[in-house]
């Protein structure tokens, strides 16, 4: 082992400081916690160390020793004071001390004794510790509008370094304006721990805004993540500025309905208490803000208003209209009426806005409103009119029944699709329904519904010789019959001509007597002239004049045109 003389430890010590001056190394340690403070000797290989300390600087020119370690011995523990029991050697040398707490914030040197020299390695101890927490404290039971009042106190308890508060209103960070918003912070040092708590009070001058506004305090600690408050909600105070009176009824608004009328004012608090003014009647009412009309009529329809009992100046309107429609058809319900009388219908409408009419006879729309001036069968059905107002709807109706002597319409025949028989059919109308008759009996009888006053009648016949057949009806207001000409079946088919229509019979007999007669008069024409023909030659053969006519020819020319004129008929 070299001894180093004196004016070389000085040389060493000298060097040591310089470095320690020119670049000082600083380690932050967690409060509370084991910090671990290197000892850097750089490339110096462990085995070429013979010794290594450990030191504290304990104030201006004085040192404490902790710790020591001699080549191949263990570490000796040379602390005797607060340090005693906290401090260990950890790897590659390095200093560990329990525990962290603010009077551990010295500079520590590792001194290395390495073949003929000697090195010292001094570093700077901070210790850090994160604010316990954050808390608004003392916090303002309302904000009043354009007031500058003490929101609360946001507390950072027991930290180093001390916390640097922020104060946000929903996340955005609020700043000292000296008018509506006031910052106040301080610092208080607990005396055996140093921890410090910061206190930062907030004055703020609320507005309608900041109603539903939430208020946070937040820190950024040196080590670890941003802190934040429990955020704080305050009730803003205001007196009422705005109010309206809202009207809440079933629409449309009918008779016999019920309307809510509510007072709605901005003021917070809330007013409790209102006048209802009624049509000329005042009611008040507390500790709500609604009244109800029950039962309204058309009567009630026009102004209502409210106000503040404490204020009537502050009031609000609203027109309410209760609409209304009647309607009165005259007549209605189940009328009778003869056939052939005038009926008077007439609606009558009440209503308090603009409607439409609309008619319908057995659910049929009819193009306008029904009018009867000469009643017939026919007109009989159900009426209904429908007037329309709006969402708003009146209906009536009218069972119109027409009695009279039954009338039969119209008789006729045809003959069967199978060309074996024949159809008779008898339409009739009258009210009430008329009992039917046939002077002759058929088969297959079909009867029509009675429907508006008419009904058809039908018999099937296979009749053997021409007939005249009849049909007639009758109910307790009279009776009605008529007549057809039926050929027979069997002389069709003998002639062998299909049946178009019975009514071709007829015609028939009239075509044979007009040519009958055409070829009586072309034969008479020819014996005339063949009589002339004669009577010229007996007049010559007489030494009669050419251009006279005997009292023969006369009655003859008589007779022809007797004939012709039939022939025409």
């Amino acid at each position: 082992m070299h001894l180093l003389s004196a004016s070389c430890v000085r040389a060493l010590l000298f060097a040591t400081l310089l470095r320690q001056v020119s670049g000082l190394e600083t380690v932050i340690g967690l409060y509370g916690e084991t910090l671990e403070i290197p000892c850097n000797i750089g490339a110096m290989k462990a085995e070429d160390i013979t010794i290594t300390k450990w030191k504290y600087d304990k104030g201006p020119g004085l040192s404490g020793d902790l710790l020591v370690k001699q080549r191949d011995q263990g570490v000796s523990i040379s602390a005797t004071d607060e340090y005693k029991g906290r401090v260990s050697m950890g790897a590659n040398s390095s200093l560990l001390l329990s525990a962290a707490k603010l009077t551990d914030q010295h500079t520590f040197t590792c001194m290395v004794v390495f073949n003929a020299d000697i090195g010292e390695y001094p570093v700077n101890v901070v210790i850090y510790k994160t604010p316990a927490g954050l808390e608004i404290s003392d916090k303002a039971d309302e904000l009043e509008i354009g007031k500058l009042t003490k929101l609360g106190t946001c507390v950072a308890k027991d930290s180093n370094p001390a916390a640097n508060i922020t104060w946000l209103k929903n996340n955005t960070p609020l700043v000292a304006d000296g008018k509506g918003i006031s910052i106040q912070a301080s610092v208080l040092v607990d005396r055996v721990t140093g921890l410090s708590t910061t206190s930062s009070t907030l004055e703020f001058s609320a507005e309608k805004e900041d109603t539903d506004a939430e208020f946070t305090c937040s820190t950024q600690p040196t080590v670890g993540t941003e802190l934040v408050s429990s955020p704080a909600a305050f009730t803003v105070t205001y007196s009422t500025e705005n109010i309206v009176l809202q009207v809440t009824a079933q629409e449309p608004l009918v008779e016999g309905g019920n309307v809510t009328l509510k007072c709605l004012a901005d003021g917070n608090p809330a007013p409790t208490a209102f006048n209802f003014h009624l049509k000329g009647e005042l009611v008040k009412v507390e500790n709500t803000d609604t009244y109800t009309i029950t039962n309204v009529s058309r009567d009630s329809t026009g102004e209502y208003k409210c106000s503040l009992v404490d204020d009537p100046t502050m009031e609000a309107s609203k027109d309410i209209t209760v609409i209304y429609l009647d309607i009165n058809l005259s007549p209605s319900g189940n009328i009778v009426e003869k056939a052939g009388q005038a009926l008077d219908l007439t609606l009558q409408i009440n209503a308090s806005g603009d409607f439409s009419v609309t008619w319908t006879k057995d659910n049929v729309k009819l193009d306008k409103e029904p009018k009867f001036t000469k009643l017939t069968y026919a007109d009989s059905g159900r009426y209904e009119c429908e007037v329309t107002m709006g969402l708003l709807t009146q209906k009536d109706f009218l069972e119109l029944v027409v009695e009279g002597v039954p009338v039969i319409r119209q008789l006729s025949k045809k003959r069967g699709e199978d060309g074996a028989h024949k159809v008779l059919i008898c339409e009739v109308e009258g009210s009430p329904k008329p009992a039917v008759s046939w002077s002759i009996n058929g088969t297959s009888l079909d009867e029509s519904p009675f429907v508006n006053g008419k009904i058809t009648h039908k018999i099937t016949v296979v009749p053997a010789a021409n007939l005249t057949v009849s049909c007639s009806v009758s109910n307790e207001f009279g009776a009605d019959s008529r007549t057809i000409n039926v050929s027979s079946l069997i002389e069709e088919v003998r002639m062998d001509k299909p049946d178009q229509s019975d009514d071709n019979d007829q015609t028939k007999v009239v075509v044979g007597v007009v040519v009958g007669l055409l070829l009586a008069t072309v034969v008479i024409g020819l014996a005339y002239w063949v009589y002339m023909k004669k009577s010229k030659q007996g007049s010559w053969k007489t030494g009669e004049n050419e251009d006279g006519s005997s009292e023969e020819e006369k009655k003859l020319e008589e007779k022809v045109e007797e004939n012709s004129q039939k022939a025409e008929v």
